[in-house]
């Protein structure tokens, strides 16, 4: 690669979008001017906002105990967590003053309206109490009744309580003044015999939790009796000479040890990789398109590729153009908005002393801020490239913004969660690792002496994932297909019609990705129902039959369906044709020396994953008991994941993705998306890595069945070896064979390094014959892609015979 050309390139890009003026307004102008204007703004509405009162009828005022709660149409200020509610709460009574003053139709309609309605409402309260007192299961006739009664008097008072203009009721049971008093002066006597001990009736406080305003008043002057009823506790304690800590006997005081500099590292931690993460791919994606799908529209793609910079290099230019305006926008808006919501928080009540609760993080976490934009923008950069070739027009382009957009905030999303932190697994997922990261600099909570290796993680994976996608972006790119297509009309039913009618031998690229999403689809949706019915299942045989529905259904249904339905060879889609017996012997071979390596390195990797979910120790146990005859968990285990699978990842997808012509990348994509359907991460890992293998012999064997037997064998062993160990006398055996080492236990069973060394070195050779080789005859004679006439798919010439 020249870097001459791609500097050229790189400032021809830069240079035209400093020219656009909306550009330059969108990265630099916008986040400098609009987020302090926002906050001038949002502080002056909040100065001048002022809410509408809310008004409480309060029935029998008169008998409320001492101390006093009312006084001239308001609670007492003393009751209020905040000053500013005093005004915000207007309080009417049925006392002589309220009615000598003037009250408005609606509300004296509706004191009158409370008075004639008084009965029921105390008899919904006194069915209210009952229902807590009774218990559902001894007392159930009569709970039936209570609930059916109480029903029927809530519906009758809400439809009147509706359209009220007061937002909440309190009633005061009559005679409740004087109960009070009869109590407290019974305590003060000593007297516990014959002096009343509970009130026959309590107040009631009715809203309409359907309507805000009700809401929020009733939380008020909920807080508001709260508040009070502690007062009327105190007066009581003291009326009777009894210690005022009676009501809270243990009374633990609580102290906060959180630091300003942490409050404000907590406010920060959510702030900025949020921030960070939606403005470098917003950043990221307009300037793509612009120099991706508007060069087309603008005609000016044909004159850039005829330059003497190479299609890689020209990729490489626009790459960093759009990086370079993906960390800009990021940037500036981070430091705009931190700038603008620290004095927005310093302006709230407490005034400039206040402003330390706000302070900005240390210098190393914002470096760590620059430095984290960069990894973060150039994958999004790259991915927003790489759509934006992809697309017709910038009208299509745009488009594309809301998936990658939507999936990004599910990331971020899922990163700010208090509970995810920051460990090895999270550390390597795109987005996810960034933004746990930079959030743990922040708060300064990474766990001693692993911060290198999180951020050595971090930033290998991003690099990793950046590249990724700017060789994709380079791809779509070296495609004329993809530069130069023109804007198509889309009609459903012409476009079902000729799928249905014009059926080919194999499926398309877009229909093997289209099963692999419909299988994900299923999965996703049936994996909570299906782990609860795993937890819930009654014996080991209904869990293990419930593992081999999940799989029939959700996996292997859609291939054969699609095979049947989009294709007009479903034999040849699946693959299900013989093969030299050379490969039958391979996939007999390879699971046996493949198994322990495997095995091995998920337990060296167990610190890496996460724990299993609890369905899985459900699983597990199943495969060891027993109880069951071995032949049922080797059916749902064995036979039945390795006859499903390979018919869906092996026959219909690779099928589809073979048709490319790019057999590597097909494989690749092929174990990818095996190892997606499993969910578990574990278990992605592990079944990424053997789906590489399965896939290689599918492709150089051109059948189905050594994957099947691979896999059947692959699966077998771990079912035969599960059910061994838990025999003492096997694992002793497996010992002095050399199998296992000495310390070895049925829950943890190390292989030796003898046998670990003995499988390396017959597999290795093995692979190497395997992935170096041509891919099956019939298939690359039948879509060869040269123009000429594609061959019969023959079945009689042995696969692998050819060279490449």
């Amino acid at each position: 690669m020249n870097w001459r050309n791609v500097k050229l390139i790189f400032w021809r890009e830069v240079s035209d979008q400093l020219r656009d003026r909306r550009t330059l307004f969108m990265v630099v102008l916008l986040p400098l001017f609009l987020y302090p204007i926002l906050g001038v703004g949002m502080m002056e509405m909040t100065v001048t906002f002022t809410e509408q009162p809310r008004t409480v009828v309060v029935l029998n005022a008169d008998d409320l105990p001492e101390p006093q709660l009312i006084k001239e149409g308001r609670f007492l200020a003393q009751y209020f967590k905040s000053p500013d509610d005093l005004d915000k709460i207007h309080v009417l009574t049925d006392d002589a003053r309220t009615k000598a003053a003037s009250l408005s139709e609606e509300e004296q309609a509706f004191l009158e309206g409370a008075k004639e309605r008084l009965p029921k409402i105390e008899e919904l309260g006194r069915l209210v109490l009952e229902a807590r007192s009774l218990s559902p299961k001894a007392d159930a006739a009569r709970s039936a009744e209570i609930s059916s009664r109480a029903d029927e008097l809530r519906t009758e008072i809400s439809n009147w309580f509706e359209n009220a203009p007061v937002q909440v009721l309190v009633i005061v049971p009559p005679g409740l003044k004087q109960q009070v008093k009869e109590i407290n002066e019974a305590l003060a006597k000593g007297d516990r015999s014959n002096g009343p001990r509970e009130l026959p009736a309590h107040p009631m406080l009715l809203e309409n939790s359907a309507d805000e305003k009700s809401a929020i008043a009733f939380r008020r002057v909920r807080d508001v009796f709260s508040a009070w009823e502690d007062d009327v506790l105190r007066s009581r304690l003291e009326q009777a000479e009894l210690p005022l800590s009676i009501s809270a006997p243990v009374d633990p005081v609580t102290v906060d040890l959180a630091r300003s500099e942490k409050l404000s590292a907590n406010v920060w931690a959510k702030m900025f990789p949020a921030l960070l993460v939606m403005m470098a791919v917003t950043g990221a994606f307009y300037p793509a398109i612009d120099l991706g799908a508007g060069e087309k529209e603008r005609g000016t793609m044909e004159t850039l590729l005829i330059s003497p910079a190479s299609r890689k290099e020209i990729v490489t230019g626009k790459f960093l153009t759009v990086m370079l305006f993906s960390i800009s926008t990021a940037l500036l808006n981070i430091a705009s908005i931190g700038y603008t919501g620290k004095h927005m928080l310093s302006a709230r009540p407490g005034g400039p002393n206040s402003a330390a609760d706000v302070a900005f993080p240390g210098f190393e976490p914002l470096m760590w801020v620059v430095l984290l934009s960069i990894p973060l923008a150039a994958l999004f950069s790259a991915l927003s490239l790489a759509f934006a070739m992809f697309a017709r027009s910038t009208k299509e382009g745009q488009y594309y913004l809301t998936p990658l957009l939507m999936v990004t905030m599910g990331l971020m999303m899922f990163s700010l969660n208090p509970a995810v932190e920051l460990t090895p697994f999270y550390s390597v997922l795109p987005v996810v690792g960034p933004s746990l990261l930079l959030k743990a600099l922040i708060l300064g909570s990474a766990p001693g002496g692993s911060l290198p290796f999180f951020a050595v993680a971090v930033t290998i994976s991003s690099i990793c994932y950046s590249l990724l996608a700017l060789w994709w972006a380079i791809e779509q790119f070296q495609r004329e297909d993809v530069l130069f297509r023109d804007a198509e009309r889309f009609d459903l039913r012409l476009w079902f019609r000729h799928l249905l009618r014009k059926k080919e031998d194999t499926p398309s690229f877009s229909e093997a990705l289209f099963c692999f999403v419909l299988i994900l689809m299923l999965q996703f949706a049936s994996f909570n129902i299906m782990r609860d019915r795993l937890l819930d299942a009654q014996s080991d045989t209904m869990a293990l039959q419930l593992q081999m529905i999940y799989l029939l259904a959700t996996v292997a249904t859609p291939a054969l369906m699609m095979a049947v339905m989009l294709t007009s060879n479903p034999l040849k889609t699946l693959k299900l044709r013989g093969c030299h017996l050379k490969w039958i012997g391979a996939a007999i071979v390879l699971p046996v020396v493949l198994q322990p390596l495997a095995l091995e390195l998920l337990s060296r990797l167990h610190w890496f994953f996460p724990p299993l979910p609890p369905g899985m120790d459900r699983i597990m146990k199943s495969m060891s008991t027993h109880e069951l005859p071995l032949w049922l968990p080797f059916l749902a285990f064995a036979v039945t994941p390795a006859i499903c699978e390979e018919l869906a990842f092996r026959g219909f997808i690779l099928s589809g993705l073979q048709r490319t012509h790019r057999y590597r990348l097909a494989a690749v994509m092929s174990s990818i998306a095996f190892g997606i359907v499993h969910m578990i991460p574990q278990q992605v890992f592990n079944a990424t890595l053997l789906g590489l293998v399965l896939a290689a012999l599918a492709l150089r064997s051109g059948s189905l069945i050594p994957g099947i037997i691979f896999h059947l064998i692959f699966n077998g062993l771990q079912v035969v070896a599960a059910r061994m160990l838990t025999v003492p006398s096997n694992l002793e055996a497996l010992k002095r064979w050399g199998i296992y080492e000495a310390e070895a236990t049925a829950a943890s069973p190390q292989f030796t390094w003898g046998l670990l060394g003995g499988c390396a070195v017959i597999a290795a050779p093995l692979l190497w014959w395997l992935v170096q080789g041509p891919v099956a005859k019939g298939w690359r004679d039948a879509h060869s892609g040269n123009g000429q006439a594609a061959k019969p798919y023959d079945s009689t010439v042995p696969p692998g015979a050819t060279t490449a």
